[in-house]
């Protein structure tokens, strides 16, 4: 391993469910030179991956936070495009055992198991616990924990094994003292801020859990892209937290 290049993290789209022209459905990737993560799979995430300069050969990992939509629809395309330009490495698929069935049912009614040569797959119940170790290599750790969602769900936490830096993400949730834990003392929170109603977040709040936690900075994601001031967002956001606050935008890339 190159200790000189650090793990980054790159928000592939920012927007919540409903993403316009600029704005992609929230989903991620951690990229490091042993293992890099795609978190979620909405839309054609071949595509984006491109546009952010990573090959899809190198996702060995995929997170599937919740089943809902914005964050999976694009699994049967990734795992369909993947094998039609020639993958031959395996792929492990993280989630809860929720999101996990559905997804290996999903894949079923596509009749995956027909198509010739496919590479292997693995699914990865995750324990639905606080702080679940769920990948640990040289480079970084990561880290899941339940959140409160409209369906089971969980947000991460990455912590850089050299740098020692933290990113925690929240994915869709509804303020909930188990955020507050994921985030505690990270250099980065990523919140959603969707706004307030059943499962999810307005930005205001996500600014006042951001400085319960003791976040150094935060970056509002999944928030509403069509007819919306997001800079609005940020504004609300601050009035809770004395830190510095950003919208994610899509090709953001963080260090890890």
């Amino acid at each position: 391993m190159e200790h000189n290049k650090v793990p980054k993290l790159i928000i592939l789209g920012s927007s919540n469910a409903v993403p316009d022209e600029q704005h992609e459905n929230t989903h991620m990737v951690l990229v490091g030179q042993q293992r890099s993560v795609l978190i979620d799979c909405p839309g054609n995430p071949i595509r984006r991956l491109g546009q952010s300069g990573v090959d899809q050969q190198q996702i060995t990992d995929l997170f599937l936070t919740h089943y809902h939509p914005d964050h999976v629809s694009g699994i049967g395309l990734f795992l369909m495009d993947a094998w039609l330009l020639g993958r031959k490495d395996p792929l492990r698929i993280h989630g809860l055992p929720y999101t996990i069935d559905r997804a290996a049912k999903q894949m079923e009614f596509y009749d995956w198991k027909t198509w010739p040569n496919f590479f292997q797959v693995t699914f990865h119940r995750l324990l639905e616990d606080e702080m679940v170790l769920a990948v640990e290599n040289e480079e970084y750790r990561i880290f899941t924990s339940p959140v409160k969602h409209i369906i089971p769900n969980i947000g991460l936490r990455f912590e850089g094994v050299q740098s020692g830096r933290v990113i925690a993400y929240s994915c869709d949730t509804e303020p909930c003292p188990e955020v507050e834990r994921l985030a505690s003392g990270a250099d980065v929170l990523i919140h959603e801020a969707a706004g307030a109603s059943y499962g999810h977040t307005s930005p205001a709040q996500a600014g006042e859990i951001a400085s319960r936690s003791g976040a150094r900075s935060l970056y509002l994601i999944h928030y509403p892209t069509r007819g919306a001031d997001p800079e609005q967002f940020v504004r609300e956001a601050q009035n809770g937290f004395n830190g510095p606050v950003s919208l994610a935008k899509d090709f953001l890339e963080l260090e890890l």
